[in-house]
């Protein structure tokens, strides 16, 4: 049975989703603000942490949130052994622990950065936070270079009332606390 019959409209998406280079996707995407995040775990493969914009809400029954992760990423073996994770939404005044996370730094640079507390978990929760979901990775399927990964939220920590950190145009910028809505 092809895909044409299956679904012809997933079908069609392949076609023209082959038709866009990869470094116009990247372009593409720079103009789509998001939430920066970092996603921390811990457990017997021990502690990691990386910076994250690919996250998003699934559902609310039950609550679920998806986490995108390269699959050639330093922390990929430990997340996927871990099965646990905290989606960590970082306010305007997080962007050097951004940086922090979202490169090369040493594991143990990185967490001592900031304030941490463990989540029902046992994955980092940052103190001061926007907001925190700690979650257990429930599923997961491969889509090209990354691996999406399902996660159930099992605890949610409210920080201040602060501006969130959003990145966009391939910069740092921050909406929220005043905006008009």
């Amino acid at each position: 049975m092809s895909l044409m019959t299956l679904n012809p409209s997933f079908a069609q998406a392949e076609v023209v989703a082959d038709a866009v280079s990869p470094q116009t996707f990247r372009e593409a995407m720079s103009k789509m603000g998001a939430a920066v995040n970092i996603v921390t775990s811990d457990g017997p493969a021990g502690k990691v942490g990386f910076a994250a914009t690919a996250v998003c809400s699934v559902t609310d029954t039950p609550p679920t949130l998806l986490v995108c992760l390269n699959r050639s990423a330093s922390v990929f073996n430990a997340v996927m052994e871990n099965r646990t994770l905290c989606v960590n939404v970082l306010s305007s005044a997080h962007d050097r622990l951004s940086n922090l996370f979202g490169g090369k730094t040493p594991v143990e640079e990185r967490f001592a950065a900031a304030n941490w507390h463990r989540g029902v978990s046992g994955a980092p929760v940052l103190d001061d936070a926007v907001v925190s979901f700690d979650c257990m990775v429930t599923e997961s399927m491969d889509v090209g270079t990354h691996r999406v990964l399902f996660c159930s939220v099992l605890g949610v920590s409210h920080g201040e009332e602060a501006e969130a950190l959003i990145y966009f145009k391939r910069g740092y910028h921050s909406v929220g606390v005043g905006v008009a809505g």
